[in-house]
């Protein structure tokens, strides 16, 4: 399933999820979901190679920049967007928009990106791997400092939840890593599906929720075209910024590209993943969802086109 047959089966997903939103009365859907959860990050674990993990560790100044941008200027830019919507910190599209900033950098497509882009592989995969580790204590930490103040968000009974679904099976992965890793990692294109076919269950769950609330429905065409103009800002602002930071540094064009296409990126797995963890199955999961399925969408498109440019370059530097 490349990336336009996955972005087709997203809207697919949806799409099904309006006309048919009685298929989560039907189907164990929260039971497969959760199970499928588990399995991603177990799945994830066992395919993290030490090698190639410890080939990008020296690249320090390429990982804090990324990391920093992930984690730090992007949900503070986020923050920033808060004048634009009537409701602060209550409207739950900056939420959404919110929890998108939080979200840490993808794996797999950020490694292939890199990859076509012939920059820096071994750092994409040091900081695409760290990323998703960092993510799963950053996010619910980002969230937690600003939603408890305006809503019943408890962080401990995230936390309790992150464990439970995610960090126990990343462990085991990791743990059983020396023994199936090599298995895992041959077996990759298959896992992937698997994560995919996961995250569209989980979407489709979450908006049939979402639509059967009518939350969705009531979001005017305004508010949607805005929700993609700030998502398009967010992407350019993110990876000239880093440009221009990795020019100021001194980086080679091989670790430029390896920050800015590292950095700029946002996990729909991870953001799946930790909406059905940390908001369960809540009327607002499927608007949760809306800003990075708009940023996902628009990141592979904008990214590739960049990276057949990088490709093409004449001169390396």
């Amino acid at each position: 399933m490349k990336f336009p047959g996955f972005i087709a089966a997203i809207f697919l997903a949806i799409g099904i999820a309006y006309f048919f939103p009685q298929g989560i009365e039907l189907l164990p859907l929260k039971t497969i979901t959760d199970i499928g959860i588990g399995l991603i990050f177990f799945f994830y674990g066992l395919k993290l190679s030490p090698a190639e993990f410890k080939a990008g560790l020296v690249n320090y100044k390429v990982h804090i920049m990324v990391h920093v941008t992930t984690f730090i200027v992007f949900p503070l830019l986020c923050l920033a967007c808060l004048p634009l919507f009537d409701n602060g910190l209550k409207s739950e599209l900056w939420i959404a928009l919110f929890f998108l900033g939080t979200l840490p950098s993808t794996v797999s497509s950020s490694v292939v990106m890199v990859a076509l882009a012939k920059g820096n592989l071994p750092t994409a995969i040091f900081n695409a791997s760290l990323s998703g580790l960092i993510g799963i204590v950053a996010t619910p930490l980002w969230l937690g400092f600003i939603l408890e103040k305006t809503t019943d968000f408890d962080f401990l009974v995230v936390l309790q939840k992150l464990c439970l679904q995610i960090i126990f099976p990343l462990a085991i992965g990791l743990f059983l890593q020396r023994y199936f890793g090599e298995t895992a990692r041959k077996y990759g294109k298959q896992l992937s599906l698997f994560d995919k076919t996961t995250i569209i269950l989980i979407i489709y769950s979450s908006f049939s929720n979402s639509f059967t609330s009518s939350l969705v429905e009531n979001i005017e065409l305004y508010d949607l075209l805005k929700m993609a103009g700030i998502v398009l800002v967010l992407f350019f602002v993110v990876f000239f910024g880093l440009a221009f930071f990795s020019n100021l540094f001194g980086f080679n064009t091989e670790d430029k590209i390896a920050a800015q296409f590292c950095g700029t990126k946002k996990s729909l797995v991870h953001g799946s993943v930790m909406v059905r963890v940390i908001f369960g199955n809540s009327a607002s999961s499927g608007l949760l969802l809306l800003p990075i399925m708009l940023y996902h969408s628009a990141q592979l498109i904008l990214v590739a086109w960049y990276a057949e440019k990088y490709k093409n370059r004449e001169n390396i530097t």
